[in-house]
């Protein structure tokens, strides 16, 4: 699963501990998704896509060939 966490992390000016922090997770999570070597749960999907005001389409792209 392709993600834009880390395009959107930029944009917003946040650190991998910052937005980690604001939606309940760790750093080391955050960097797993963000190099695809994790893919997030649900919630912690729904956490990240509302706090940058967006829908979880709109930050994760499933990519049809998984």
């Amino acid at each position: 699963m392709k993600t834009r966490i880390k395009e959107l992390r930029k944009q917003h000016r946040l650190s991998q501990e910052e937005l980690a922090d604001a939606v309940g997770t760790t750093r080391q999570t955050i960097t797993s998704i963000e190099t695809g070597k994790y893919v997030a749960s649900l919630p912690l999907a729904y956490r990240i896509a509302r706090h940058f005001g967006l829908t979880i389409e709109e930050v994760f792209v499933l990519d049809e060939e998984e």
